[in-house]
């Protein structure tokens, strides 16, 4: 695990929306087939992002779209997760990495390489789409699209303090460095994973602003407030993506939205532990999937820290309409 550092039988329906936090980047439409189950394959499409700065919810909405898309009946367990691999990964890298400079040259080099135009992959990324010293994340020439996925930066804090084992200080100065990643090397010295963050106000404003590629945002709030019209918007943006009509499986749907509750992820964790925690291979007993909607920064943050969070963020806080 990284360290912190400096689409059977488909029905056809509408699903109303609500509120959401969007904004689709100008694009042309690929054109694809329905459904997207069936045909992905012969869909000349590239990778559908699955962005978020770190603790914002990303593992959640991952467990839903393996759920949706790779079980038959929508059924989740951890094992469908590794349908949506994270990038940058030492799996998905030829190239060795000494320092984060030569990790960031191989990140486009390692796109075009891993992943054809000829199936859509699902990546979970927290990278920044900020450049690093030069060095694009990604383009429009590997990248169909993203969902990015926010979330108010006082319960990400508090979430940040458990799984790093962090004071709020010390996340709070790590949510402002400009110089944040997530990196860890292996036996050899390899960098390959190295993923550039920066600040949390950097990164949303980073994927907010780029005009690359269509970008669909969720407010992880909103999952809990208005789960099946938030993920049945998800699921019509990807269709979108593809140039489909909008398909969906509703029965699918609304199980695999109740199997990947966060108390049903968090009972599976307790049964069968988790390995992309950071606790799993030193047996420590904090959990991954920890509070979750019930982490509520007006009871659990001390007032010193949501205050300069107010300050510090209070654009980004205005943008997003949380108060």
């Amino acid at each position: 695990m990284l360290e912190l550092k400096k689409l059977a039988n488909y029905s056809v329906f509408k699903c109303g929306h609500s509120s959401v936090v969007e904004r689709l980047v100008a694009n042309e439409k690929v054109e694809g087939s329905t459904p997207f189950a069936r045909s992905i394959s012969k869909v000349k499409t590239m990778i559908i992002w699955i962005a978020s700065y770190p603790k914002s919810g990303n593992t959640y909405l991952r467990s839903f779209l393996s759920t949706y898309f790779y079980s038959k009946n929508g059924k989740f367990d951890f094992n469908l997760l590794l349908n949506i691999n994270q990038f940058p990964s030492f799996r998905y890298s030829n190239r060795k990495a000494y320092t984060y400079f030569d990790a960031a040259q191989n990140w486009i080099p390692n796109q075009k390489e891993f992943f054809n135009k000829e199936k859509t992959f699902f990546l979970k990324t927290h990278n920044s789409l900020e450049q690093y010293f030069g060095h694009k994340f990604t383009t429009s020439s590997e990248t169909l699209g993203a969902i990015y996925i926010v979330r108010d930066p006082r319960n990400v804090i508090s979430s940040m303090c458990n799984h790093y084992s962090m004071s709020f200080d010390e996340a709070l100065i790590r949510m402002n460095d400009n110089n944040a990643s997530l990196s860890k090397k292996n036996s050899e010295g390899d960098l390959s994973n190295f993923s550039f963050l920066g600040s949390w106000s950097n990164h949303y404003k980073s994927w907010k602003n780029s005009f690359e590629f269509k970008t669909l945002f969720i407010k992880y709030e909103d999952l809990k407030n208005d789960a099946y019209n938030q993920f049945c918007k998800i699921l019509e943006f990807i269709g979108e993506l593809n140039g489909k009509n909008e398909v969906i499986d509703k029965k699918k749907l609304n199980n695999s939205i109740e199997a990947t509750s966060f108390s049903n992820l968090k009972k599976q964790e307790q049964m069968h532990g988790f390995k992309e925690s950071l606790s799993y291979k030193i047996n420590d007993k904090t959990n991954f999937f920890n509070l979750g909607f019930k982490n509520d920064w007006k009871k659990n943050l001390p007032k010193e820290i949501s205050d300069k969070i107010n300050i510090q963020f209070s654009n980004e806080l205005k943008d997003l309409k949380y108060e």
